[in-house]
């Protein structure tokens, strides 16, 4: 009777065990194969050079939610034109909505896609100490002055610049005192934290970047001076994974993605 009571209790255990084992292995199984939504897709997304530090951010992130990859290409915004205009790219994220308007016009992007990000907001910078003495926007016309400016015809901030020099009038002088005019705006921030260049015009976010801390002084610019832009994106007509594409372009412009532009220094857009 013992004999017969010990082998029913082993069989118990046993029947136990491999129950368990089973399910164990099923739940395994099916963690281990479950995709993401976007696994083995992927899109080009074009971003202007100075939102380097938000894009890379929010691309990690939307990378590890949903599987897809996503190559960036930055660039100035004139150049990345080009390149949406040569249909490579599936999100457009020029660094002025000037080149979004562009594309709706030429009904190169979707134009109900299109979502203002954040603001852009110019400001003067200097390198520390400011040697060259700059408070206003009227000292960088001054004889002497050593500038390093975006190309009009690259970086929107030179576009940008050149709209806020002519208004102010004083274009001719600080054409005179520019000594190098850059493809991108991150160019900018080379020049003027090495010394090279007394003074630049770039985005205020920047100055929250590691590259400049302790190297780099800004100088808020009046708003009647001023010529504060706008972040947009928009997808592409020539995207072959709209959906994909639409997904990325809604997530850089949402809630969970607000907390990542803000860390670095962007002020988002109301909804």
């Amino acid at each position: 009777m013992k004999k017969v009571c010990a082998f029913l209790i082993i069989m118990m255990l046993a029947i136990t065990l491999s129950g368990s084992g089973c399910a164990d292995k099923g739940t395994s199984t099916v963690s281990e194969t479950q995709e993401k939504e976007f696994s083995g897709q992927q899109i080009t997304v074009c971003s202007g050079a100075g939102l380097i530090k938000p894009m890379n951010e929010l691309i990690a992130n939307f990378e590890n939610e949903t599987g897809a990859e996503i190559e960036v290409r930055y660039g100035g915004s004139a150049e990345l034109f080009g390149i949406l205009t040569s249909k490579e790219c599936d999100v457009f994220i020029p660094g002025d909505f000037y080149y979004t308007g562009q594309a709706m016009e030429k009904n190169y992007v979707f134009n109900e896609s299109v979502t203002n990000l954040t603001l852009h907001i110019p400001v003067i910078a200097v390198p520390e100490e400011n040697p060259a003495n700059i408070s206003t926007l009227d000292d960088l016309g001054k004889p002497g002055v050593k500038l390093a400016l975006g190309d009009p015809k690259g970086p929107a901030i030179g576009r940008v610049s050149e709209a806020i020099f002519t208004k102010e009038g004083i274009l001719p002088e600080v054409e005179n005192n520019t000594i190098v005019k850059t493809a991108t705006v991150n160019q900018l921030l080379i020049y003027t934290v090495s010394g090279e260049a007394d003074a630049t015009i770039i985005w205020e976010d920047m100055a929250s970047w590691s590259e400049a801390s302790g190297k780099l002084e800004t100088i808020p610019i009046p708003e009647e001076q001023n010529k504060i832009k706008t972040i947009p994106t928009a997808v592409s007509v020539y995207s072959e994974d709209t959906e994909l594409a639409e997904a990325f372009n809604t997530y850089i412009a949402g809630e969970e993605a607000k907390e990542v532009w803000e860390k670095w220094g962007f002020e988002p857009c109301e909804p």
